[in-house]
């Protein structure tokens, strides 16, 4: 039997949500995706720390040392019945305090939590203020003023189809550089800027270097256009920084 299940966490205290290898062994260093199968495992086996048996989970997609989840699919197979309420319940009580999970529904076994997902939805937040302020987290400060309108037409032109290697990282793993981008929102709310961006796939840092290139817009008057040049380049080195992955969240995946 195959389950699904939604997964929230904070990525702050986290080396990313895949699990690390070094030369082929599996590393220490805390993952999302280890916490959850060591969690999962325990509830399945009992206690792991002297059981080999471990739950393997997929998940929808890669997200970075930093990156929060409101909405990350994860998949996992077990011939063993579960209940849905009492094992999230369960779960929750065993996960880390940074770490949840919803939603368990049985699904078919064709369903596979990165290869049939159809769009998923990235946000990413900071502040727009020159003096800084203890709430404000680890949440990324823009000093200069920014012009929202601007920026809403620099992202107008991702929308659709295109090859996106201007925005790739050099760790990007699948060569694919094509994405179909269908939202690509910014808003301004007082001193807090929103930019949401949807699509059916992203390339490795691909959000965090599209908010980089906005900055560097911003910071620089350049027009709205120059988005579109850097697009049209399929060249790294003409788009901005990536910024810090504080503040980004994966918020959604659909089927």
């Amino acid at each position: 039997m195959r389950y699904a299940i939604q997964v929230q966490y904070i990525g702050k205290n986290y080396a990313g949500s895949q699990i690390q290898f070094r030369n082929g062994e599996e590393t220490e260093t805390p993952t999302i995706q280890g916490e959850l199968e060591k969690a999962i495992s325990t509830l399945i086996f009992g206690d792991t720390e002297n059981n080999n048996r471990r739950f393997k989970t997929v998940f929808s997609g890669r997200t970075d040392r930093g990156v929060n989840s409101t909405g990350q699919t994860v998949h996992f197979d077990t011939d063993k019945p579960i209940v849905a309420s009492k094992f999230v319940y369960q779960l929750n009580e065993i996960l880390p305090k940074d770490i949840s999970v919803s939603n368990l529904r049985l699904v078919d076994d064709n369903f596979h939590a990165q290869k049939s997902a159809k769009c998923r939805h990235y946000r990413y937040v900071f502040i727009n203020r020159k003096c800084k302020n203890a709430f404000d987290g680890d949440l990324m400060r823009i000093k200069f003023d920014i012009n929202i309108e601007r920026m809403q037409k620099a992202l107008n032109y991702l929308l659709g189809e295109h090859d996106f290697s201007s925005f790739k990282s050099s760790g990007t793993l699948n060569p694919s550089t094509v994405c179909f981008i269908e939202k690509a929102e910014c808003k301004k709310d007082g001193d807090k800027v929103t930019i949401d961006i949807k699509g059916n796939r992203f390339l490795y840092n691909m959000v965090r270097t599209i908010v980089g290139t906005l900055l560097e817009i911003e910071g620089h008057n350049f027009p709205a256009e120059h988005m579109k040049q850097v697009l049209d380049a399929c060249d790294r080195c003409k788009a901005g920084q990536t910024v810090s992955p504080y503040g980004l969240t994966l918020i959604e995946v659909t089927y």
